[in-house]
């Protein structure tokens, strides 16, 4: 049977589909379970947001439509993935003021499982210097963008589905760039892979940043949760990180007023650039793999936010072109992607989300493999280069 495609979102072709439902019944060999629905959230600050929930058969998430192609929550096997925001979402980009004076208005939306941080900027805020005005806002504006196209497709005979989408992010007489994105699962899979390329549209070169904000809570955080990844060097982001250093890849139970810390990471990969990070909970039989190439995303950041669950008890893991330090800075140290005219990059994720300790086992063992080939280095403090003072 060919691919079936529904177009959902086309804003050149003034097209625009509220809802969808996608059963196993219309999808020839599908498992047990399997659906794609496209639905449109009303009320609250939740109002106007779109979401493509995709069911494979084991593996169920949602994409949403209405910020940047990011992921929500996701469940597998019964276990659920995501964390617990105290921010009542998700909420649609117009109830979240970006160019608010603090240049912290992007948390106002943050209740995702994975959203992208980009495109012009993915950093801390920062002002400009004279007028103290807000330069680049916290973690840039792709993930408070809409989709432009967005296009769904089912392939029976290799059991994949793809969702595919456009979004810009441009402003005249400054950037003007594109992410396309294509999230794939195969049938009855445990993981998904997101295929992102960002384009220059523009006649001049360009910079561009991007970092992965991958997000989790309970269950699979709890007290004893670790995060096992194969070092090749770490720094500490201020001196409150590095006071706890040592235990930088473990995780304590929720604590009131906890203040965050966090961890810069370059990371081994293999021959061709290939790593593998996990987070596992204490008892080693649930956890999430992240895959992909140190060549594409050189910098690994660690975000330890362990306070109570009601105000948010999460970590972050995190591939990027660069760490999240202002973007002067960043700019500075040449973390950036270099675009030339009308060019692009291409950037890869794997997600996997493990509910059994074999899994698990795995996924460690292979981490433990690349880990061999060289000694971590790590620093006891912040280093120059790597933390913007």
């Amino acid at each position: 049977m060919a691919v079936q495609t529904w177009v959902v979102t086309d804003v050149d072709q003034n097209l625009h589909v509220s809802e969808l439902s996608i059963t196993a019944a219309d999808i020839q060999d599908a498992p047990a379970g399997f659906s794609v629905t496209k639905t449109t959230l009303r009320g609250g600050l939740s109002d106007g947001v779109e979401i493509i929930h995709v069911a494979n058969g084991k593996l169920k998430f949602g994409i949403l439509l209405s910020r940047g192609m990011s992921l929500t929550t996701a469940s597998c096997e019964g276990v659920d993935f995501g964390w617990q925001s105290p921010v009542a979402g998700p909420v649609h980009p117009k109830f979240v003021p970006l160019n608010e004076p603090s240049g912290l208005g992007w948390l106002d939306g943050f209740t995702e499982m994975m959203v992208r941080c980009g495109l012009e900027s993915n950093g801390a805020p920062e002002f400009d210097s004279e007028t103290d005005n807000l330069q680049y806002p916290l973690h840039g504006r792709i993930g408070n963008k809409p989709a432009q196209k967005v296009i769904i497709a089912i392939d029976s005979d290799n059991q994949l589905v793809t969702i595919q989408g456009t979004v810009l992010e441009t402003r005249f007489h400054f950037f003007k760039l594109a992410l396309e994105t294509t999230i794939t699962t195969r049938f009855n899979d445990h993981g998904l892979e997101i295929q992102d390329t960002v384009h220059n549209l523009s006649a001049s070169p360009t910079e561009a940043q991007m970092l992965y904000h991958c997000n989790f809570g309970v269950p699979v955080l709890d007290a004893g949760s670790q995060v096992i990844a194969p070092i090749k060097e770490l720094v500490p982001r201020n001196d409150h990180a590095a006071a706890s250093v040592g235990s930088w890849s473990s995780y304590e139970a929720p604590q009131a007023g906890f203040e965050e810390q966090v961890y810069f990471l370059t990371l081994l990969g293999d021959a061709t650039g290939q790593t593998e990070v996990l987070l596992k909970n204490a008892h080693s039989t649930q956890g999430v793999g992240l895959a992909y190439n140190v060549n594409q995303l050189p910098c690994f950041s660690v975000w330890k936010n362990t306070t109570a669950v009601e105000d948010g008890y999460v970590t972050g893991i995190e591939p990027g072109t660069n760490y999240p330090n202002p973007r002067s800075y960043e700019g500075e140290q040449g973390r950036v992607l270099t675009l030339e005219p009308k060019a692009s990059a291409e950037l890869k994720l794997g997600i996997r989300f493990l509910t059994a300790a074999s899994e698990v086992a795995a996924s460690q063992q292979r981490i433990e493999q690349l880990q061999s080939t060289a000694k971590p280095i790590i620093h006891p403090k912040p280093q120059p280069g790597w933390c913007a003072p």
